[in-house]
């Protein structure tokens, strides 16, 4: 066991801080939540639009409120890729000390410019743009655009390329004319990555690098296996007390968001149609990871079953409460920190092993259509299971009864581990 814990220590925790701090990562991570609160806003709008009562739905239509729906659902849901290009900038930027609006907005205007226009019969270009690519397709363009302008806005302020204004002028004035060269270079540049990209016969960067990052990542992001991977990984960060969502989930974010969007978009077309994702955002928040990373809902309801017995420990007689609340809500740091689980040694072949057995089990009923696929609504991940399942499912009961058949198997798992922790537990009391 000292072997092991100092083999951790020496050899894997420092690998896991540093990419636990990885700015880029961080930044990634930052704009995506940006976007986040529209995303859910938008998959409001889509419950509401589709909800599986035929009279209801008919109404909808009827009166006209469909389209004034899906006009919600597509100007707040249908553009996390422009938000994203801002935020991921302006939490870069922060990051090396320099404005971060600032950086966000010349980022964001470089997401307009690489992004084509709408052409009309004649090729003349009106004012409007695609808003596919406004949206999940055009998350790539934004991660990329969005950290090589924060890094060059940065690079110039730091070495003083800048319109530097007395110090009488107000802040807001003075950022604004600082931002001046940095932004003209930032955004001639990415103008002339576009019109070499249209003029060399590349076409559309959003679509070639779709192709290019989407296929490998979507190996990871798409696919039983990869997802078996990813959640390895996850576990494995988070069980020598580095976020494995801040990690690991900011590299496959992206590819699950465009994965929920592209449900989102076939399912508004046509509600009966086969959805073309299993793994989305929904999928992994709401059927893999129930209670937390490692799944940990299932050992919190066995804490709280053991923690009826008379003759339980003191610890896990206050741990119960402590851990179940905040646990039904999918939040497990009382749970990873106070039991603890990180560096616990018993249960770490739970931890890993129990997400794996929901993403299976789940993966396997949605690909035999027993259970229905997530529709593209995009569920806080505060909300708890058996509801999350019959939301992300379009109001379909299926997937609350998938993720009820989950928890029991997390019990199941959880329990006989959890049995030595607490006899442990009992020893250290009667010492």
């Amino acid at each position: 066991m000292n072997k092991f814990n100092k083999f951790i220590e020496e050899k894997l925790l420092p690998v896991a801080s540093k990419l636990g701090a990885n700015k880029p990562l961080i930044s990634i991570r930052d704009g995506i939540t940006l976007a986040m609160p529209l995303i859910i806003i938008g998959s409001l709008f889509l419950i509401i639009n589709s909800f599986p009562i035929t009279a209801w739905t008919a109404w909808l239509t009827k009166t006209g409120i469909s389209e004034i729906l899906t006009k919600g659902t597509n100007g707040s849901f249908g553009i996390m890729g422009l938000v994203a290009s801002f935020g991921i900038a302006n939490s870069l930027a922060k990051q090396h000390g320099v404005d971060g609006a600032s950086a966000g907005v010349i980022s964001l205007a470089s997401f307009v410019i690489i992004t084509p226009n709408i052409f009309t019969a004649d090729k003349s270009p009106i004012e409007g743009m695609p808003i596919t690519y406004m949206g999940s397709r055009g998350l790539f363009i934004a991660i990329i655009l969005g950290i090589i302008s924060a890094e060059i806005f940065q690079w110039f302020i730091k070495h003083n390329i800048q319109i530097r204004l007395p110090e009488t002028v107000p802040p807001a004035v003075s950022k604004s004319f600082s931002a001046l060269i940095p932004g003209a270079t930032i955004i001639t540049l990415w103008l002339l990555v576009y019109a070499i990209a249209t003029y060399s016969g590349l076409g559309n960067l959003h679509d070639l690098l779709l192709k290019i990052l989407g296929k490998p990542l979507g190996i990871l992001g798409d696919t039983l296996g990869g997802t078996l991977i990813v959640i390895f990984l996850n576990s494995a960060f988070w069980f020598i007390g580095i976020h494995g969502g801040n990690v690991v989930n900011s590299i496959l974010n992206p590819i699950w968001l465009m994965n929920t969007d592209e449900n989102r978009i076939v399912f508004q077309a046509d509600s009966t149609a086969k959805l073309p994702h299993i793994v989305t955002q929904p999928f992994m928040d709401n059927f893999v990871w129930m209670g937390g990373g490692g799944a940990t809902l299932g050992l919190v309801i066995v804490i709280a079953l053991i923690a009826t017995r008379k003759k339980a420990s003191k610890i896990t007689k206050t741990l119960a409460p402590l851990t179940l609340t905040p646990g039904i809500f999918n939040i497990n740091e009382p749970t990873m920190f106070g039991l603890p689980i990180v560096l616990n040694i018993s249960l770490l072949i739970p931890f890993i092993l129990v997400p794996m057995i929901n993403a299976v089990v789940t993966y396997s009923a949605m690909a035999i259509g027993i259970v229905h696929m997530t529709v593209g609504i995009s569920i806080p991940w505060t909300m708890p299971p058996i509801l999350s399942g019959f939301l992300a499912t379009g109001g379909h009961i299926s997937g609350s009864i998938i993720q009820m058949i989950c928890i029991l198997l997390d019990v199941a798992v959880y329990y006989p581990f959890f049995r030595i922790v607490e006899k442990q537990n009992q020893i250290e009391e009667n010492i």
